[in-house]
Formats: structure tokens, sequence, C-alpha cells
């Protein structure tokens, strides 16, 4: 996990954190923070091992600790944070000692992870991290969310059929 804590304290992720962080002080609804980015990692990573799918265990947690980067300058200038997170991971990604591929595959994943996917698992092939990561991403971003326990439960956007009024996996 070394590259993965070398994303934790690389500058650009600390200030877009900070900058989240700052953005998001009053909201009353779901936080995109660290306790966010651990639970989706974590779930992630269960997932992994459940389905035997075989992602490397640096590359689920830098997707989600990088998966909603992006949100700052949503919150800034209104551009979608998927499409920031990605330009982002680009940016962090090496520099923590990630490969161009490893790079590419989770830019790819977190670019999309917030857009309707197919949780259909392709064929193991080139494009299987890139294919199937952003759903993977997606569910654990998805059932991170406790809002059967949300005081803002009644006024939050989501719909019932997709807030998650119990438990799952």
């Amino acid at each position: 996990m070394e590259r993965v804590n070398r994303i934790l304290w690389h500058p650009l992720f600390r200030e877009c954190l900070r900058q989240i962080g700052e953005a998001e002080q009053e909201r009353i609804y779901c936080k995109h923070d660290m306790r966010h980015f651990l639970d989706v990692a974590r779930l992630a990573w269960i997932a992994n091992l459940e389905q035997g799918l075989g992602f490397d265990e640096e590359i689920i947690y830098a997707a989600a600790l990088l998966h909603d980067i992006g949100r700052a300058k949503q919150y800034a200038c209104g551009m979608p944070h998927d499409i920031v997170s990605a330009e982002l991971i680009r940016q962090i990604m090496p520099e923590c000692g990630f490969s161009a591929d490893e790079t590419a595959a989770v830019a790819a994943a977190v670019e999309g992870h917030s857009q309707s996917r197919s949780t259909v698992m392709p064929e193991k092939c080139e494009n299987y991290v890139r294919e199937y990561l952003g759903s993977v991403l997606k569910e654990a971003d998805h059932i991170s969310r406790s809002c059967f326990d949300c005081d803002a439960r009644e006024s939050c956007y989501w719909t019932d059929e997709r807030k998650n009024l119990k438990l799952q996996r």
C-alpha cells in the first residue's frame, strides 16, 4: 500500500480534500470526505474478494480515494466531478509511482462511475480493469451511503428507489 499512502499525502490530493471539506462544511447530505473514500475502498475490496475479480488492492484503493476528488472543482465551476477526478488522477497517480496503464485504467473507471453502467462482468481481456472496475466502484460508492440512518433523508434528491433504506452487500 506504499503507493496508496503516497496518494494520501500528495499535495494536490490534500488540497482538493481541504477544498471539498470547506465547500461541504454546511452540507446536510452525504459528504465526500476521507471516511466516504475509505468506505468505498473497503466495500470495493470486499466485492473484489467475494467475486474473485482479481483486482490489485492498490488499484482499488487508488480508485476509491480519487473517485470524488474532483468535487472541489464541481462546486467551484460546475464541471462534472467524475471528469475532473479523472484529470486529477492522470496527474496524481504517476507522481505516486503508478504506471501509465494503471493510471489510465483507474481514470477510465472513475470517469464513468457516476453514470449508469452495466454490472455484467466482461471476459477478462486487456480492457477488463477499465470496463469492470468502474462498475465495482459505482456499486461500492452507492452502497456506502447509509440513507436508512440519515437525518436529511426526506429532503434528499435521491428517489426512494435509489436510497439505501436497508443494509446491502
